[in-house]
Formats: C-alpha cells, structure tokens, sequence
C-alpha cells in the first residue's frame, strides 16, 4: 500500500478478526478491510482510507450483537417498540461506537500501528444529514439509550440521499448547499435486500363482491431496508435504525422509450423514486412541494408497518394462540410528533384490507398499539393536509380517515353530550373553508392512539390545559408527560473526556454513565477548591479546542480567558436569537461610550451563536444574516474586540455540538415562555458544568428546580402572563424600554452595513398585524434579559463563585 502513512500499514498482517478486542487482532482486521473490502484503490491509506476500514471494522463488532439481538428477539418474542420518526440527528458514529463497545483504548492503540490517531480519524467522518433539530436528536438519544436498558425498540427513519442542507455563509448570508454525507457511503449502514415492501400511490378503491375494498392501480415503488445497528453501552444488546429507500424496479423502466431517445420519459418512475429520499423536508410552498412531503410521510408509515406485521407474523407461528388480538401486547407503535401519523390510517388498511379483520377489531387493534408524541405548541406546525391531496395521493386512506372521523363525532355526541358544542374543534376533518378542506394531523393523532405525551412539565400541562383541554374532559387518562432527556454517553463521556474522567475520579466509580443519579454525590465536594481547580483547567481545555474550531471555521481568534455566551440550535423568531443578537448590538453600543478605563472594568465576553434557518423562512434566515453582519464590525474594531467578539458557527450540526457544549460557560434558552416543548440542548450544557440564561420555558423549569434558583439566570414573562401580553399590546399599551430603541436604532443607522434589515425590525413594531407586533414579546423581555446579563458580568468576575452553580460541580 504505497502512499501516505504506507509503510506502517504494510507492516500491519491483514487477518479477518471480527470480534477482536486487542490493539494487535484489531490493527490486522482494519488491515483487512483496507485489501479485502475495498473501496479506493490500492496506492494509498491515507487518512479517508484508514477511517473507513477502521468503521468497517467497528461494524464487524456491531453486525455479530446485532445478529445476537435479532436472534434473541425472535426466540423470546417480546413486546417491541417502534419508533417511527421522519429525523434522525444521528452525529458521528465512530467515537460513539467504540466507547459504548468499550473498545476505545484497543482501537486508539491499533491505528497508531498505521501511524494515525484515533482522533484524527474520526474527523474524517461526515454526519449522517438525516435530520435538523431537537425531535431529530431525541429521537437518536432514544435509541442509544433504549440499547443501553436492553429494551427491544426498533428504529424506522428515511435514507435520505442529501438530508436537511449544508449552511454556507456568504456576504449574502445563508447559503443552502446539497449536503454530501452519502457522497461515497456510510460504512455503519447495512443493506437488507431481503427486506422489500411495495408503497402505492394514487389509484382509487374498488370495492369487491363481498362488500371489502382493495387499493388497487396507481404507481408502486419498492421500500427497500437498510440499517443502522445502535449498540448499548457496556452490554450485548445492539438494536437498529431501520431506513427505507424508495425504488424503482427493472419492469419500470421502459426500454423501448429509452432506444427511441425519449430519456426522461423511460425512467419516470425511477426519478419520482429518487425524489423521495432525496431531500429531508422539502420546500413546500408549492403543491409539488406538499405532494412530495406528504409521500415521503406515507412512505415511512406504510413500509415500516409492513415490516411490523412481518416480523408479527413471523413469530406468530411459534404462539400457541397467534391471534391478531395480541398485535398490542407485541407492537408499540410510537409516532414522533405528526409527520407519521399516517400511520394510523395505512394500520387499519392493512388489518381490513389485507388481514381481512372488521372495523372494530382493526380499531380495537389501532387503538391500543400506537402512542402520539407531540412537541409543538405552534400553529404551523401543527400539520393540516389537504382533503383533496390527501384523496388523490391515498384515496383508501381518506375514507378510512372520513370515518374515524365520523365516528369520534357520533361517540362526542352520545357519550359526552356536554362536549357538542366543542367538536368543530375537535373533528378530525376541518371544513370550515370549503375552498380548502384540511385533515387536522393532530387531531387525528389524538383520537386514535391510547396515549398522548408533552416532552416537558410545562408543555404537558398547556396541552392539557390549552391545546387539548377539549379531549381531556373525555380521556383524562390518555395525557401524560415524558420530560425529554439525552444520552450522558455522547453528550459528557465522550465529547468531554477531561470533566468525565473528574466526574469518575471524584465518585470513585464511572457508573455515572448509565445512572445519572449518581452525579448528585458531587455535591458533598460542592464548596472543595481542590475540584474547583480541576474542573477549572477542564473547562479551559475545552474552551481552547472550541477557540481553535472557530478559527479553522470562521478566520476569528477569539480569547479562551474571555466568558464563552453560546445560543445553538435551529434558528426561529420563537427561540430568539434576534433577543440575542440585539443585546450584543445594545453591549457594543456601550462599550463605544466608554472610556478606555471603563473597558478594563468589563467582563470579555465571546457571543457565539449557531443554526440553520429553513431555506425558505425569510426573518430567519434575515437573522443569520444580522448576526454574521455585526460580528464582522465588532470583531474588526480595535476599540472593543477585547472586550467583545460576536461569531456566527456556521453549517451547526451535532459534531460542531460536541465541541462547543463542553466549552461553554453561559448558555442561552431563552424562547418566549410556553413556546419551546422541551429543549434538549439545555439538558447537554448543564450535564457539562455551564450555566444557563433564560426564561421559564420548556425543560428550563425542571432544570431550574434542579440546580437551584441562585443557579440560573432567569428573565422573561411566564407562560401565562403571554396571552395578556401580546393583548396589552394590541391596545397600545406597550412602552418599549429605551435600551431596546436604541439597539434598533443602531442596526437602522447603518452601523452594520448597508443590508435592508427594516423588514425584520418591522417584525417588533406597531401592535398587531401579520409580521408585526412583537408577537414574540422581544420588546417586553429585553429590559430583563439585559438585567440578567448585567447579573452574569457581575458574577463571572468571581471565579470561584462562578464554578461553584455548575451544575455538575
């Protein structure tokens, strides 16, 4: 293997070794992927070919425990779940691999026989781009952590080719860019070609001499499997990310147009396959667009409830009874918000169907199999699907939802007199505008699953006080709430190495990793100066790899010794990175005012903020735009950018996560109060000893109960105080604080270059109309977010009351 670090690697004896676990067995294996599993050619091993041969070698681990578990599954036959999720923020998965294998010391020691480190070479690896924010995440963090308890879950997501997009700053701001994860392969995924399932579109219904309907014409494409194994950490079980290609097949393609030069005609439905998993939520402003995104919701549902009933019917042969009445005591279907709630239609076809069960035990069957996560209070993402879309792509699918539908009416008014005046809110079908007759997803979701679920305290309580407070006086006991949560594998042992090994040597144990309860017995060391010091220098060391990051992705140094302020996640009014950004404006505003003895009393502080604005969200994207236009004036203007950097962390995805959490001193949450579900990247910071600002929303709540008032900045209007707010304000009586005034004044001014930033100031003007009024109460909450920064500059001049509310020391 000549080439770059070629000599070492020819010294290394390639010997399949699938199961090694010594440095030396390990070094021959990767050897062997690298001459037997070829992927490049033979005249180099350079760092890309030696990641890939050391991933192919991971998954020799993974492939035998997953193998293990399947077997052990079908032999035990237990009730499995299922988690059907249109995102997967899956991050890199070498690191997470052999740390859960606990393999990492074995494999660091076997690629140095190839004259690489092992971090090096997991640089290399991209991200899978399968999804975009906090549902995406959780629902990776789930699966990590369902292997880690030896639960037998199961995940079913979509293959996307390109994923969400690549960010790329511009002088014109964000960029969108095809993201190129899968530009040669993922070496983790699997390809089962024996799992097929055909998904039809269109068509129409027949109905058959004894009264039953079949689906029939249309188009169909072929759901092809491939997975992904997620091993538990320090134990056998690896279950699997289960994801679906859509294809076309050999039949489909017609030669004749294709000899007669008709090329695009020829391959029609090859092209409308490939568009499916092209692209994770594609643009939907057209009706192309909806079409599309309500195939992609479909083509997860209908493949991976065909996969379900397989493996239900595979295993059934060996029960005594193998009655369809058991399907809820061996499937749990879990829906992750509404994109696949589809799923409960396309369950009851199959049953009916194909299955030839009645309606009642269908439903019976539906009911108690599948559960609804919701993780959103907003309107627009509360999905409505167009009856008439909805009856051309799935007419089967549209009667079966009419009579759901149909009958949840009839139940109100039988059972629950007392609710008829309210079910025009309640209905599945909305048709109010006869000119657009909507599918409420919803809706749909609640009156067809057994259980229902808030991701945190507060947003569990507005759903049964607020959104489904209707349903709830007729199933009080379907609501419930599952404060989301993270993996501490990924988001503290292994992307924080330095305060993990602190956490173990001060417990005496790293039990902690798979029991956080555990960190609770720092506590007794709370006031130690002797951990003080040491998480100190942890938190430098971090701090320093973050400020290397953000010079090799943006050009700016920015100082390790300055107060490290991170906003990370997707960018949305209701998240506020405006409130964010407009305070660094009104800080750089005073820092010009002050005299250069008044600088050296300031407390440096590095804003970093980072995330993507949906392609097509223009305030959003007008936001990034903001934020990357004032740090180019603040961070080149000698006269305070020692005082204060502002940086915009461009393309933010769950690798850059993994470097700038662990080095963050303050993080800010601060979503208008009732409109953030959860938030889970609140949950990573205070896992690695940062500080939180923010307002009582969402996980802050629990967090905030958790660590102590005195530990965490809050600021802001409560959840019930919004409504009133936002009305005061439609009556004229908001009186904007003039340090707010100002901060807009200055980016009106032109202070920040010439861009039109009207339009998204326009968005905190006046006191009503659509984009107008502050809807997101900036105005209101900026007089007390500035306090609270003013609180954070007092308080980190005091070192060693600032490490002390960590909430880990």
């Amino acid at each position: 293997m000549p080439g770059s670090n070629s000599a070492a690697a020819e010294k290394v004896k390639p010997a399949a070794s699938p199961a090694a676990d010594k440095p030396a067995e390990i070094a021959g294996n990767i050897s062997y992927h690298a001459q037997y599993s070829p992927h490049f050619s033979p005249l180099a091993f350079g760092p890309e070919e030696a990641f890939y041969a050391t991933a192919e070698s991971v998954r020799d681990h993974l492939i035998e425990r997953w193998n293990d578990t399947y077997v052990h599954f079908h032999k035990t036959d237990p009730k499995q779940t299922y988690y059907l999720s249109m995102e997967y923020l899956q991050g890199r998965a070498l690191t997470n691999a052999v740390g859960n294998l606990g393999i990492t010391g074995a494999y660091a020691e076997a690629v140095k026989k190839f004259g690489y480190e092992l971090e090096a070479l997991v640089g290399q690896e991209k991200d899978a781009a399968l999804g975009n924010g906090g549902l995406g995440r959780l629902a990776s963090c789930f699966l990590d952590s369902m292997a880690t308890l030896n639960l037998p879950a199961w995940g079913y997501g979509l293959r996307y080719r390109y994923g969400l997009f690549k960010q790329v700053i511009t002088k014109e701001g964000q960029e969108e860019m095809a993201e190129d994860w899968l530009d040669k392969f993922s070496p983790w995924e699997i390809p089962r070609h024996d799992v097929v399932f055909p998904v039809r579109f269109f068509g129409h219904v027949e109905i058959l001499p004894d009264g039953s309907r079949k689906w029939v014409g249309g188009e169909v494409l072929k759901a092809l499997a491939y997975d992904v194994p997620i091993p538990g950490y320090k134990t056998k079980n690896a279950i699997s990310l289960r994801l679906w290609e859509a294809k076309a097949t050999a039949e489909d393609f017609n030669l004749f147009q294709f000899n007669d030069g008709q090329y695009e005609s020829s391959a029609q439905l090859h092209a409308r396959a490939e568009q499916i998993c092209a692209v994770l939520y594609p643009g939907d402003a057209t009706e192309e667009g909806k079409l599309l995104r309500l195939k992609q919701q479909f083509f997860l549902c209908s493949a991976s409830l065909q996969d379900m009933i397989a493996r239900f019917k595979e295993r059934k042969a060996d029960r005594v009874s193998g009655k369809w009445s058991e399907f809820p005591s061996k499937v749990a279907v879990q829906l992750n918000d509404t994109h696949p709630t589809l799923a409960i239609p396309e369950l009851m076809r199959l049953l009916m169907d194909e299955e030839g069960l009645g309606w009642d035990e269908a439903w019976d069957i539906t009911y108690r199999t599948v559960s609804y996560t919701n993780h959103t209070v907003l309107p627009e993402a509360l999905e409505k699907w167009s009856q008439i879309v909805m009856r051309k792509l799935l007419p089967r699918h549209m009667e079966i939802i009419e009579e759901i539908d149909k009958r949840f009416r009839e139940m109100v008014i039988s059972k629950h007199k007392e609710m008829e005046g309210k079910i025009d809110s309640m209905k599945v079908l909305d048709g109010s505008n006869p000119q657009k007759p909507v599918v409420r997803m919803a809706n749909l979701c609640v009156v067809s699953s057994h259980s229902v679920n808030g991701v945190a305290e507060l947003h569990s309580n507005i759903l049964k006080q607020e959104l489904f407070a209707d349903y709830v006086s007729i199933w009080p006991n379907k609501f419930q709430n599952k404060t989301n949560g993270i993996t501490p594998r990924r988001w503290l042992k292994f992307c924080n190495p330095e305060l993990s090994e602190i956490i173990t040597k001060w417990l005496k144990t790293d039990q902690w990793t798979s029991d956080l309860d555990l960190l609770t017995g720092l506590r007794k060391f709370a006031d130690d100066e002797k951990l003080h010091a040491e998480w100190a220098a942890a938190k430098l060391a971090c701090k320093k790899r973050l400020a290397k990051h953000v010079l090799d992705a943006t050009g700016v140094t920015i100082d390790p010794n300055s107060l490290f302020d991170i906003q990370i996640k997707r960018i949305h009014e209701y998240k506020r990175q405006l409130l964010n950004i407009l305070g660094a404006v009104y800080r750089y505003k005073k820092l010009k005012e002050m005299s250069a003895e008044e600088k050296q009393k300031v407390t440096p502080r590095t804003v970093m903020i980072g995330g993507k604005a949906f392609a097509t969200y223009t305030n959003a994207k007008r936001i990034v735009k903001l934020v990357n236009d004032v740090g180019a004036v603040v961070n080149n203007d000698p006269e305070v950018n020692k005082c204060l950097k502002v940086v915009f962390i461009p393309n933010y995805n769950v690798s850059v996560a993994e470097v700038l959490i662990p080095g963050s001193e303050l993080s800010q949450h601060i979503s208008t109060a009732g409109m953030e579900a959860s938030g889970t990247s609140n949950m990573k910071f205070s896992l690695n000893g940062c500080v939180i600002i923010g307002t009582l929303d969402g996980a802050n709540v629990e967090i905030r109960e958790e660590v102590g008032e005195d530990n965490f900045f809050l600021f802001g209007a409560k959840a019930d105080q919004v409504a009133g707010l936002r009305k005061d304000r439609e009556n004229g009586l908001f009186k904007p604080d003039p340090r707010f005034e100002e901060a807009k004044q200055l980016i009106r001014s032109g202070a920040f270059g010439s861009y039109n930033y009207e339009p998204l100031l326009d968005s905190l003007e006046g006191n009503s109309g659509f984009g107008r009024g502050d809807y997101f109460l900036v105005g209101y909450d900026f007089p007390g977010y500035i306090d609270a920064q003013d609180r954070v500059d007092a308080a980190y001049k005091d070192k060693k009351k600032w490490i002390k509310p960590s909430p880990v020391a």
